[in-house]
């Protein structure tokens, strides 16, 4: 073979040698077809609704290519959940093909707490909605603001404007159920810390007004009530009679750091 090859002029070797080398390339790309699936065609299976896992094992065992092209949230679904392929299922498609899929989020995405206090419930109801949040559940108490919200609850707890909550969450109301026909005395609060005052206006379902230091105070909470409006008493012509409020009204309470020493001959508060 060798005394062949070098019996032939150099010029008849290189083109055999040329030759040899094109049929080798041909045969080469002729076969990289079965090799490697180059050429062959799969329809997209539907992968929606499917884990992303399931539907990543599932995509490269057909010879596909996986990418995650966006994610969105839905609180409905599980997280991880493919929502959207491209291209879409029952296309037929070249085999190592890119198939892109959009997925649930594993993580809600945080939104901030709007003020609603004093909407009323259907206006509340919209803004939540705007927001991607949902209505919980209502409860009432007397207050003259009726059917108008008086506290935003998340989780069971009074949640201040501007804090951040997962999108999809639940936010629940207290409502104003109006003021009852049925008076009550109007309680005697003198001499209360605010503390106490307060906790006793909520057991007879009277809302505290306004709090106003008659001097400088460190510790509202702490601090005494000298006067309120309205007060326990009145006097019609010389006569002195029990005041009288509804549940839901509202008393005003003016405070100092110093208890007062009350005349009860006179109903009228003296300080220290």
């Amino acid at each position: 073979m060798f005394k062949y090859i070098t019996d032939k002029p150099l010029w008849v070797n290189i083109l055999a040698g040329l030759g040899l080398t094109a049929i080798l390339i041909m045969l080469f790309f002729l076969s990289l077809n079965s090799i490697t699936g180059y050429g062959k065609y799969e329809k997209v299976p539907d992968v929606e609704g499917q884990q992303f896992i399931a539907a990543e094992k599932m995509l490269e065992e057909m010879g596909f290519h996986v990418a995650i092209q966006d994610s969105v949230y839905i609180d409905s679904l599980p997280p991880l959940t493919v929502i959207k392929q491209s291209p879409e299922k029952e296309e037929t498609v070249k085999t190592g093909r890119t198939i892109y899929l959009t997925i649930n989020r594993a993580v809600p995405p945080l939104v901030e707490m709007p003020n609603l206090i004093g909407f009323s419930i259907r206006s509340a109801e919209i803004y939540l909605q705007s927001l991607g949040l949902k209505l919980g559940y209502i409860t009432y108490k007397p207050d003259i603001a009726q059917n108008a919200v008086l506290e935003q609850l998340f989780q069971d707890n009074k949640i201040a404007p501007g804090a951040k909550i997962p999108l999809g969450s639940a936010i629940s109301f207290v409502l104003g159920s109006g003021v009852s026909g049925a008076s009550i005395p109007v309680p005697d609060l003198v001499g209360l810390t605010v503390q106490e005052a307060l906790h006793y206006l909520a057991t007879i379902q009277v809302q505290a007004g306004s709090i106003v230091a008659t001097s400088p105070v460190s510790d509202t909470a702490m601090s005494y009530v000298i006067r309120q409006t309205p007060a326990p008493y009145i006097s019609e012509n010389g006569v002195t009679k029990t005041n009288q409020i509804k549940p839901g009204q509202m008393i005003d309470l003016f405070i100092s750091p110093n208890k007062p020493i009350v005349d009860s001959t006179s109903n009228q508060e003296l300080f220290q």
